[in-house]
């Protein structure tokens, strides 16, 4: 069936190519300053009256394919410059050329592309640009990190495949070490570094551009940009003027309704956009179901020719199912486990077959249960009455920016942004004693632990609730024999809440001393308090949950829905940056050089723990500041017009996370804060051939990282007390190389080829002293020479565009990785005669198929689109994720197939929607 699939689709393509047809015309050119002569990228370039246009490449450069012959008038518009018009005729089959020099006119020559530090041709960094128009190609209805998965050295996947559980990774370093920054603020979790996509469900629809820059990157800010930085811009000055509605479908029950409006750059003044949209589906993998909103609103404002504001708001309040638990292969398909090099058949047994959209989080409940939920400060009523999410996220993290650029003099320019961001929501999970099943429906009571039967297991709500409404006895779960009394609940559900606000300001000042250098200096200042806490969020038929760990409450203990358990701690992370970069550019040659400190200070309080020094307070820590530093610089020469070289290098001091430095167990610092440290150097060019058909673009790069820390979860030598200890002092090394190709043949059929080759590993031994709370002990584990994991370090990337006749795109992608280690727990690696790599997961590949019409319409303004997406269109059975000898699902832990735990990839979804302009 595969075969026939690739036949037909190649043949598709083929016979589309050849049926060209010779009606359409298409225009190209150059935009650059007139003053300078430099390409002005993201400049919007449109034909007045019509809906074709885009916004120029990285060069300056732009070509709009597919246009009906004729004559229009082209116009290109950029906030500081005066609209630039000229006419043209579009003849059939040819493409005309135009270009444009734009003159100066106002203030925000950079703008938000200097504050949000984006890469231009002569910057010395890898970087990939992706457009509004790609995005709106090759997203569909996924996450906004998994449009990044062509780009060299970028891994994403929807992991189990609840809305907004994306993750991505570059060049080896998962999100803590990618700074994501929209419209130049970073958005990484002030705590541990994280991003939650679910978080920023609409702004795909709102984003003109996503810039990805490999390695440290130009941002100056004191950001986690190790592995590399997403620079998201939403600049509303770079949208046509307009009205857009979108109605997407798609697998799952997926539906997405988006609204949209832009008033485009109005009298050169001001503008404004705006988008709402709604999002609903029942999910592929069991239960992962969404119910989502999100908006979005930007504007711009000149308030003379020397002062310009800017004001953004984004926010996606949200709730959807959750599948966290990853399985052993033969959970999902024992066929495909069977086939697999090291996995032992006896397993099967073991772990009975359930298909790929098993979801261990959730389970069927009698519909005649109508407990009542509390989450968000309210009694609610849980999602659906036939069953019960144990894993749910609920969370609104709205963000406010307010932006002013100034020019304070002919060479001085000021740039600066204040923002805020909140943060309410949490997630659930179980608490207290659950009864759960073994795999052949067995229950866990007096003679039988779930864990005895063979997985997966399954939780019985219907048991637990009979339980927690019976009469005062004994009960029996999971051989433990449990006493209650009446009315009290054994286990329940409970939320795990955060709660945050941020706020912060960046400033930065640019300074010409001439017209070949420029410094610019700046300033970053946040801080941030965050409320973690867990609360009663069903009582699963009881009246009340006994729990005594409160050493503040004086009561009976008995907690009913919103109460809070388990802990209750607010801390505060305050944050001081600051740099010096100073940039010289005279002919053909391009450097720069930047060095800056930064300064973190945490504290944490426990609400249910009393000082020991004053028993009438809340334990309170507070860690002394901590200091950072980093300092990076680059060159780029053009060697000729189409060709330019560039070389850069950079050392990080990067400050640890919160968890590293207070143990949020017991409130305990961990003594001597140590900062990982990174040195980084990075060479590669770009070549423009074949009278610029052709782009290339090719870099090598090498990163020491020192002294990373993990903290280790395990049991007290002499109490056997569960405690977390910090181990410091793991080094890595990450070296590769990294090729974009362009290449345009015809105006209507276009290739893009991508890859990239990682040798990414451990490189000693680490042996450290763990300090256990009665007493220290040295540890070492043996990871000299493995691989890191969690992303393939070898995938290739083949894509062609086809635009066969007028108002039709098409775009097919295809996808191959290799050397893809899974992920594993370097503090398991304890034995000296262990050496083995972690598993190495099947190397895989997709190809997804994108489409879209431009259906005519009779109606002037108006504009109608039909697009679909098929992902994976040829049906591969392949996996995503894996985490190698699982601690849950492993068979004999000898790091083979039987012993991961992982997640399928999506198998073949199809989207379709229409898009209604104005």
């Amino acid at each position: 069936m595969k075969k026939v699939l690739t036949v037909l689709m190649v043949s598709l393509f083929l016979v589309t190519t050849f049926a060209y047809a010779q009606v359409t015309g298409n225009i190209a050119g150059k935009i650059t300053a007139e003053k300078t002569g430099d390409p002005i990228s993201d400049a919007n370039v449109y034909l007045e009256g019509t809906e074709y246009g885009m916004l120029s490449r990285n060069d300056g450069t732009f070509l709009i394919k597919g246009i009906p012959s004729g004559t229009y008038t082209v116009a290109v518009s950029y906030l500081g410059y005066a609209i630039a018009r000229e006419k043209v005729e579009i003849k059939p089959g040819l493409t005309t050329t135009v270009n444009f020099a734009l003159e100066i006119k106002d203030i925000g020559i950079s703008g938000i592309k200097v504050f949000a530090d984006r890469a231009e041709e002569t910057t010395p960094i890898a970087y990939t640009d992706v457009n509004s128009e790609a995005i709106a190609m090759d997203l569909g209805s996924r996450d906004l990190p998994l449009v990044l998965k062509s780009t060299p050295s970028v891994y994403s996947t929807d992991q189990g495949g609840g809305a907004g559980d994306a993750r991505v990774n570059i060049r080896g370093f998962n999100q803590r070490n990618i700074a994501i920054m929209i419209n130049g603020v970073p958005v990484n979790d002030m705590e541990n570094g994280w991003v939650y996509w679910s978080n920023w469900d609409g702004l795909s629809d709102a984003t003109s551009s996503i810039q990805v820059q490999r390695g440290l990157s130009a941002v100056n800010l004191a950001v986690p940009s190790i592995g590399g930085t997403m620079n998201i811009i939403t600049d509303p000055t770079q949208m046509t003027a307009g009205a857009t509605f979108k109605q997407e479908f798609g697998a799952g029950n997926y539906r997405k309704t988006t609204l949209i409006g832009n008033t485009g750059l109005v009298d050169d003044k001001y503008a404004l956009s705006f988008a709402l949209v709604r999002k609903l589906g029942d999910g592929v993998a069991d239960r992962t179901w969404t119910d989502a909103y999100a908006y979005y609103v930007a504007s711009s404002y000149n308030l003379n020719d020397k002062n310009r504001l800017e004001f953004y708001a984004v926010g996606a309040p949200q709730r959807h199912g959750q599948r966290l638990y990853a399985q052993n292969i033969a959970t999902f398909n024992h066929e495909f486990a069977k086939d697999l090099s090291g996995y032992d058949p006896a397993a099967l047994a073991d772990f009975l077959e359930k298909g790929y959209n098993f979801n261990q989080n959730w389970s069927p409940v009698n519909s005649g249960y109508q407990g009542e939920q509390w989450w968000d400060d309210q009694y609610r009523m849980r999602h659906d009455d036939t069953f019960i999410m144990e894993r749910e996220n609920f969370y609104h993290k709205p963000q406010i920016n307010l932006n002013w650029f100034s020019q304070l003099s002919e060479k001085l320019n000021f740039y600066s942004t204040f923002y805020y961001s909140g943060g309410k929501g949490g997630g659930t999970g179980t608490f207290g004693e659950v009864y759960r099943r073994d795999a052949n429906g067995k229950l866990g009571d007096d003679d039988w632990k779930f864990y005895y039967g063979p997985s997966p297991w399954t939780w019985d709500w219907d048991a637990t609730i009979a339980m927690n409404q019976g009469p005062a006895g004994s009960y029996w779960v999971d051989k433990d024999s449990l006493y209650k009394e009446t009315g009290q609940a054994l286990g329940i559900l409970r939320n795990s809440v955060n709660r945050q606000w941020t706020v912060g300001a960046i400033v930065k000042a640019e300074y010409e001393i001439n017209s070949a250098i420029k410094t610019l200096v700046g300033l970053d200042w946040r801080t941030a308090e965050i409320n973690h806490f867990r609360e009663v969020r069903d009582l699963l038929g009881g009246n009340w949950y006994y729990w005594d760990g409160d050493e503040f409450d004086t009561g009976n203990h008995h907690k009913k829905l919103g109460d809070k358990i388990d802990y209750y701690n607010t801390n505060t992370v305050d944050w001081m940056g600051g740099f010096v970069q100073g940039e010289y550019k005279q002919g053909k040659l391009t450097a720069s050089i930047s060095v800056g400190p930064s300064a973190v200070k945490y504290t944490y309080l426990d609400h249910f723990q009393r000082d020991p020094a004053d028993t009438t307070k809340a334990l309170k820590t507070v860690a002394d500041w901590i200091t950072g530093y980093q300092a990076k610089g680059g060159v780029h020469y053009v060697v000729m017009p189409d060709l330019g070289i560039f070389a850069n290098a950079g050392y990080v001091s990067k400050v640890p996370i919160l968890d590293e430095v207070i143990n949020d167990w017991t409130g305990e610092l961990y003594g001597d804060p140590i900062n990982e440290k990174y040195l980084s150097a990075e060479v590669g060019f770009s070549w423009v051939g074949l009278d610029g058909l052709m782009n290339i673009k090719a870099d090598g790069y090498f990163t020491d990282r020192k002294d990373e820390t993990k903290i280790l979860e395990t049991d007290d030598p002499i109490s056997f007390d569960e405690v977390r200890v910090k181990v410091s002092g793991i080094d890595s090394r990450f070296m590769g190389v990294e090729l974009e190709t362009v290449y345009q043949p015809f105006d209507f059929l276009g290739f893009q080829l991508n890859a990239s080759k990682g040798i990414w590993k451990y490189t000693d031994d680490v042996t450290a002293v763990v300090k256990y709370p009665s007493q220290d002990s040295t540890m070492t584990v043996y990871i000299k020479d493995l691989k890191v994991g969690n992303q393939p370090q070898t995938q290739v990337s083949l894509a062609a565009n086809l635009t066969p006749f007028a108002g039709l795109e098409t775009r097919i992608v295809g996808k191959y990785y290799m050397d893809f280690w899974s992920n594993w727990n370097v503090m398991d690696r304890d034995d000296p005669n262990d050496r083995t790599q972690s598993w190495k997961v099947p190397n895989f590949g997709t190809v997804d198929f994108h489409l879209k019409y431009h259906v005519p319409t009779i109606v002037r303004g108006l504009t109608l689109k039909i697009f679909a997406h098929a992902f994976n269109v040829l049906d591969e059975i392949y996996i995503q994720d894996a985490t190698d000898n699982s601690a849950y699902n492993a068979y004999d832990k000898d790091h083979d197939a039987d012993d991961a735990e992982v997640f399928f990839g999506p198998r073949r979804k199809i989207s379709v929607g229409v898009e209604v302009g104005l």
